[in-house]
């Protein structure tokens, strides 16, 4: 019993920490808190508050929809999780090296889409488009399909219990992303351009490294799978 305990907890870390590990650094939250603050000029303190707070609890459900109901829409279309893994993995890897190879003028082609925001706007522009796509685009969407299919298992204790970490884990994302945006002024203060240049380029290579990953978890069940069949075959 305290062996089955030990093993469902250390799933439910994993999971916590893969989330965690894997949509932090798609999301970015100090390099989207510019782009916030952009968006947000002239507005009051109370105002950004309550929006960082709006803001936070849409990334929150988007992302927990997409991990509920991503295995559900890949039965439908007969989608495997190994073939979710390959290009899951890949795209993970697109957007790593995007990120990891940007330069300084990205950052400022999507600062001037920055325009100038009233507190009148806090409903209009809540959800779009300060929640999706500039906080939780479709690359975070996508992403957070192939962890939550990578949730599945046969054991319904096991599957809910890394169910349960994942959910843990978008929770610590939403909270990030609320704490940078709620404190983006004082956050990116100290760090200046050069301080979020690296932090940018260490975060892409951690996502180009945890896209290899999926991608070779995929990738060597099915080549194994391939293998398993040409030998029986023979």
């Amino acid at each position: 019993m305290d062996l089955n305990l030990a093993s469902y907890l250390l799933a439910f870390g994993k999971s916590a920490l893969l989330v965690v590990a894997t949509l932090l650094p798609i999301i970015n939250p100090p390099s989207t808190a510019t782009i916030f603050l952009s968006l947000t000029e002239g507005a009051s303190e109370a105002t950004r508050r309550e929006l960082a707070r709006r803001i936070a609890r849409n990334v929150f459900l988007l992302m927990l929809g997409c991990t509920l109901v991503g295995s559900f829409v890949l039965d439908f279309f007969g989608l495997s999780l190994d073939i979710v893994r390959v290009a899951g993995g890949l795209l993970v890897v697109n957007i790593g090296w995007r990120l990891l190879s940007a330069e300084s003028s990205d950052t400022a082609r999507t600062a001037r889409l920055a325009e100038v925001y009233t507190p009148e706007m806090v409903n209009k522009t809540a959800f779009y488009p300060l929640s999706f796509p500039i906080t939780c685009g479709p690359g975070t969407l996508a992403a957070t399909i192939t962890v939550g299919v990578s949730l599945a298992d046969p054991s319904l204790a096991l599957s809910a219990a890394r169910s349960g970490g994942a959910v843990v884990g978008l929770g610590l994302v939403a909270v990030v992303v609320l704490l940078c945006y709620r404190y983006a002024q004082n956050l990116l203060r100290p760090l200046g351009e050069t301080g979020t240049v690296i932090f940018l380029r260490l975060s892409a290579f951690i996502l180009l490294c945890l896209g290899i990953q999926i991608f070779w978890d995929g990738a060597g069940a099915l080549l194994a799978d391939a293998m398993q069949r040409g030998m029986r075959a023979a």
